[in-house]
C-alpha cells in the first residue's frame, strides 16, 4: 500500500514536536552542564543539580520518540541520514552516557572533581554533537540510489562546526534562564550574569547561522530572499529582534520567569525558520517527506499507538514540572 500524504504530514508534525520538545526540555539541563565550570564548587553546583534532578531523565523521552518516529514513519530518510551522521550520533550518545553516570556518581564519591568535569564534558559533547548533526543535514547529504552515497567525514565542515557551537550557546542560555527561575541569592545573581553573556552569544550565533544557511543551496536562498518565499519568512527575523529586545528588558528588570520563556520563544522562532528552509525535505534536495514515508497501513497502525502514548507522555511531563515548580532548596538529590 502506498504512503498517504495526509498521514505523512501528520507524522512529520509529530516528529517535529518530539524534536522541539527534546531541544527545549533537555536543552536547559544540558545547558546547566555546559555552565558548570562557571559555577562555584559546592553549594552552587549542588543547587544547580537539584533544579534538574527530578526531570532530567524524563526529558530524554522526547529524543527516543523523535528517533523512533523517524525510523518507523520515514524509513528511507532514516536509512540515508543515519550513516551520514554516525560519528556525531555516537559522540552524542557517549556524551549523554558521561553526563548520566556523572549525575549519579557525583553524590557517591569523595573525588567530586572527576564527576563534575565528566558532567560538564558530557553535556558539552552532547550539545555540540546535536548541533553538528543539524548542520550536516542542512548542508546536504549525498544520496546514491536509496542509500547514503557520501564519505565518513562529510558531516564535518565549517558550517556544521558553526551550528554545533550555536546549539551549545543556545543550550547554555536556556540553562542560565532556568537557574534564574529556580534559584535565589548568589546563584541567581550568577545566572543573571551568565544569561547576559550567553544571550549575546546565542543572538550572534542565530544571526551567523541565518546568514550562512541561505547560501548552502538556491532553494534555501529563494525561500528567504526571493518572492513569494520572502513574504512567509520575513516575519521570523522581525520576531527574533522583538524577542531579543524583550529578553534584554526582562534581564534589566530581573524578572524571574520571563527570561526562560523568551529564550524558549527564540528557540521556537529558530525552529520555525528551520522548517521554512527545509519543508518538505527530510534529506534536503534529495528525499521529501512524501517519498520517504512508510506505507499507509503502517503509518495508521503506529498513529494509534502514538495517539495513546503521546498524551500520557505530555501528562506525566507536565505533572512532574508542576510538582517540582518553584525555588529549590539545598537538601540534595538523594
Amino acid at each position: 500500500m502506498a504512503p498517504n500524504d495526509t498521514l505523512s504530514l501528520v507524522w512529520a508534525g509529530i516528529i517535529a514536536l518530539a524534536v522541539f520538545g527534546y531541544v527545549v526540555m533537555d536543552g536547559f539541563d544540558l545547558g546547566i552542564g555546559i555552565l558548570f565550570p562557571w559555577l562555584e564548587k559546592g553549594e552552587q553546583r549542588n543547587t544547580a543539580i537539584n533544579t534538574i534532578a527530578p526531570v532530567w531523565d524524563g526529558n530524554e523521552t522526547w529524543l527516543v520518540l523523535g528517533g523512533g518516529g523517524l525510523f518507523a514513519a520515514f524509513p528511507l530518510a532514516y536509512a540515508v541520514l543515519m550513516p551520514a551522521v554516525y560519528t556525531p550520533i555516537i559522540a552524542m550518545l557517549l556524551g549523554l552516557v558521561f553526563r548520566g553516570v556523572a549525575f549519579e556518581y557525583r553524590t557517591r564519591t569523595t573525588r567530586l572533581w572527576i564527576w563534575d568535569r565528566a558532567f560538564a564534558f558530557g553535556s558539552m559533547m552532547a550539545a555540540f554533537s546535536q548541533g553538528v548533526i543539524l548542520g550536516a543535514i542542512l548542508q546536504g547529504v549525498t544520496v546514491s540510489g536509496r542509500g547514503y552515497g557520501g564519505g565518513w567525514w562529510d558531516w564535518f565542515s565549517p558550517f556544521s562546526v558553526l551550528t554545533g557551537l550555536s546549539v551549545m550557546a543556545g543550550y547554555a542560555l536556556l540553562g542560565a534562564c532556568w537557574l534564574i527561575y529556580r534559584t535565589e541569592n548568589s546563584l541567581q545573581d550568577q545566572a543573571f550574569a551568565l544569561a547576559k553573556l550567553t544571550g549575546v552569544a546565542t543572538l550572534v550565533a542565530v544571526v551567523a547561522v541565518s546568514l550562512a544557511t541561505p547560501f548552502l543551496n538556491h532553494d534555501y536562498f529563494s525561500r528567504w530572499f526571493e518572492t513569494p518565499g520572502i513574504y512567509l519568512s520575513a516575519p521570523v527575523p522581525i520576531l527574533v529582534g522583538v524577542t531579543a529586545l524583550l529578553f534584554v528588558r526582562a534581564l534589566r528588570l530581573r524578572a524571574q520567569v520571563q527570561p526562560f520563556l523568551l529564550a524558549l520563544a527564540l528557540f521556537l522562532l529558530s525552529f520555525i525558520g528551520l522548517g521554512i528552509s527545509m519543508f518538505p525535505w527530510l534529506v534536503p534536495g534529495e528525499v521529501s517527506i512524501f517519498e520517504a514515508a512508510a506505507p499507509e497501513n503502517s503509518q495508521f497502525f503506529m498513529l494509534i499507538g502514538v495517539g495513546i502514548m503521546l498524551p500520557i507522555i505530555i501528562g506525566y511531563t507536565g505533572y512532574a514540572y508542576w510538582v517540582f515548580r518553584g525555588k529549590v532548596g539545598h537538601e540534595g538529590y538523594h
